[in-house]
């Protein structure tokens, strides 16, 4: 562990934990805004819910996530915790960000697509997200031992080969 940070790690800990939940509120919150973009409601009401997906994204959860993620490697470097599970997490946490990117890329396609406009279907968003938060949580909580699983060689032991570009040095 690193020595100096050693009493930070409870604040890591703390900022880590309420910037993943107020990411992955927000994750739940904009699908299911997105769903009420129907051609039902009128256009006060979709220039409200508009504004407030583009806001909410942009402001809100893309902050927080960026937040979790800056956040989740202090801790990771501080606690010294290089293990199997932590890179298995890493794949889910990798599956929160694309999901996010979704979240946003259909946010513009919402807005600046002309024409009419059908209502998202929130439950299987939800659902994914569901699924990958519980994967994340397993492996955060459970902290497996993934060793029974094959890893090749090369990416458990150094290759002693040199990179096919000059690194700078100070």
């Amino acid at each position: 562990m690193t020595e100096w940070l050693a009493p930070a790690i409870p604040y890591l800990k703390a900022v880590h934990v309420t910037m993943l939940a107020f990411w992955c509120a927000g994750l739940f919150a904009i699908p299911l805004l997105l769903s009420r973009h129907g051609s039902v409601i009128g256009q006060e009401d979709y220039k409200r819910i508009r504004r407030l997906t583009h806001y909410g994204y942009i402001y809100v959860t893309t902050p927080f996530a960026v937040l979790a993620i800056a956040s989740g490697t202090m801790l990771m470097f501080a606690r010294d915790v290089f293990e199997l599970w932590l890179f298995a997490k890493f794949l889910f946490v990798a599956a929160l960000v694309v999901f996010h990117v979704w979240v946003g890329y259909t946010i513009v396609i919402v807005a600046e697509t002309p024409g009419t406009h059908y209502s998202v279907d929130p439950r299987r968003p939800q659902i994914i997200l569901m699924v990958t938060i519980i994967a994340i949580l397993f492996f955060v909580l459970a902290k497996p031992d993934l060793g029974a699983i094959p890893i090749p060689d090369w990416l458990e032991n150094p290759r002693d080969i040199q990179l096919p570009f000059d690194v700078p040095r100070r």
